[in-house]
């Protein structure tokens, strides 16, 4: 309990008041106001006691045009420039200086409520954001968080974001323009890009180099006999006009027979068969009246290597000029061709060069050249799916499976020397009659020769050798033989006058012999 000095009754702070007033002001809460204590008569009567929770307005501000806000409600209205603004209550703060307390209304045994209700000096700084609202002022400016490094790399992040969007989006709208423009263009005649003229020359060891160079050397051959006709090739050998060619291709052309020569440059004449053999498979034509020829330049068969690149040039099926490339398959490949006669006197033996370069009917007797443009070998036969080894002439429509056989050149030359100069070959002989029946391997020589004569002749090659009758003769030179078809090749291989060493079983020994080649005149 305590005294008011103003007199008007004591206030129980901690508990309900006395008196009949719900709240009585304080003495200093009156001077305050404006009242006093005591109150002298003619002056106006006080006001009526403040009720509990009203705000006193002070005496020195305008009476406000609205009635106070008993929610606290912040002061969204707009009053005019003249007013000042609004007093708001500010729950739970210190009163203002000046302002007294008011007494407490809790009942006896209750603890006080805290005075809420208090007006806000204009000088006390507002720790509310609605305590001294200024709809005129400028606003605050915005506090961003974080340090100036942080603010710069959340910057600088946004700024490449930014930048990798963009790419982005200019890569995508660039992509769908050209890919519009690629196909549509822009409007316009269409014009289709290409390569501007280039130099002819090619490298001399090209397939096209090496075909620009032979072509002149090439020639086609039409063959027209009485009961048939075909196409072939040939090949140049020297400015007299003698061409190289296989007997299989104007065979057919007998004596009366026509042949024409058409070269790479447009210009055709007649041509006439000097020489032929059959057992090579080899033949010279001559031509006459033509200027400017080109002969082929010849190589050396022994020279190529299995793998070696080559070059092939014919007529397959009247094409002419018509170029293919390959290598070197196989060497001494021994082959056999013809063989259409009863008496077999058709048969030639090739101790051939094997090529996969694509060889058809047409492409008889036409070169087989090396990478230096230089002839190796004479086209004559192929192995077709159908009739096994064909003769490669027109007449033949079986088509290259890539095994070609071409006569050596080597071979090949020998044989044209002498067409050229004799009109007949020579052939390389043993002298003795094989059985041509014999299914065991190797060459065995027969029992008996021809017209029941002796299978050995007497006082050739062989006889001089020491070869006998039943003799199976299975090397030649250290190279295995396993027919007498691949004796003949390997002897036709050589010249007459070669030594041969010949590896033989006799009476199941083996034994070797030396023999000297005789020599023949070939058909």
């Amino acid at each position: 309990m305590s005294d008011s000095p103003g007199g008007g009754g004591a206030v129980d702070v901690d508990g309900v008041s006395e008196l009949d007033h719900p709240l009585s002001v304080a003495p200093a809460a009156a001077a305050s106001l404006g009242v006093g204590a005591d109150f002298e008569p003619g002056h106006p009567a006080p006001e009526p006691p403040t009720p509990p929770g009203a705000i006193v307005p002070p005496t020195d501000r305008p009476t406000p045009l609205h009635d106070p806000d008993p929610y606290s409600t912040p002061p969204y209205g707009e009053p005019g420039p003249w007013a000042a603004a609004p007093p708001v209550q500010h729950p739970g703060g210190a009163p203002a200086s000046g302002v007294a307390p008011q007494a407490s209304t809790a009942a006896p045994g209750t603890s006080a409520a805290p005075v809420s209700d208090t007006l806000t000096s204009p000088s006390t700084p507002a720790t509310n954001p609605w305590h001294r609202y200024d709809p005129w002022a400028s606003p605050a400016p915005l506090q961003q968080a974080g340090t100036p490094e942080r603010q710069r790399s959340r910057t600088r992040k946004l700024l490449a974001a930014s930048a990798l969007a963009l790419a982005l989006l200019s890569g995508g709208i660039g992509g769908v323009v050209g890919a519009h423009l690629e196909r549509d263009g822009i409007g316009g005649d269409i014009v289709l890009p290409q390569a501007g003229e280039e130099d002819s020359q090619r490298a001399p060891g090209s397939v096209a180099g090496i075909a620009a160079r032979a072509l002149p050397s090439v020639v086609t051959l039409h063959v027209t006999g009485d009961e048939e006709s075909g196409t072939g090739t040939g090949i140049v050998l020297d400015t007299r006009g003698h061409i190289l060619t296989n007997n299989h291709v104007v065979e057919s052309a007998g004596g009366d027979g026509r042949i024409s020569v058409s070269f790479s440059g447009g210009q055709t004449v007649k041509g006439k068969v000097v020489g032929r053999d059959t057992g090579y498979d080899l033949a010279v034509v001559q031509v006459r009246g033509v200027r400017g020829l080109t002969p082929m330049p010849l190589g050396n068969s022994d020279n190529v290597r299995v793998g070696d690149p080559v070059v092939a040039i014919g007529a397959p099926f009247d094409l002419d000029n018509t170029v293919t490339s390959g290598i070197i398959s196989a060497k001494e490949r021994p082959i056999t061709a013809g063989g259409e006669a009863s008496d077999g006197s058709d048969v030639s033996y090739v101790d051939a060069l094997q090529t996969d370069a694509p060889i058809n009917p047409g492409n008889s007797g036409g070169p087989l050249l090396d990478a230096q443009g230089r002839l190796v070998g004479v086209n004559s036969a192929i192995r077709s799916a159908d009739d096994g080894v064909g003769d490669g002439t027109e007449s033949g429509q079986a088509g290259s499976i890539g095994l070609g056989f071409a006569i050596p050149v080597n071979q090949a030359k020998r044989v044209a020397e002498e067409l050229i100069n004799t009109g007949k070959a020579t052939h390389p002989v043993i002298g003795v009659t094989l059985d041509m029946e014999y299914a065991g391997d190797g060459a065995r020589v027969a029992t008996k020769g021809s017209g029941d004569g002796p299978a050995v002749t007497p006082g050739g090659p062989g006889a001089k050798a020491g070869l006998r009758a039943g003799d199976v003769i299975t090397q030649v030179d250290g190279e295995p033989v396993h027919s007498g078809n691949e004796l003949i090749v390997r002897t036709r291989a050589h010249r007459p006058g070669d030594h041969l060493r010949l590896t033989l079983r006799r009476g199941g020994k083996d034994m070797t012999l030396s023999l000297v080649l005789g020599s023949a005149t070939g058909d």
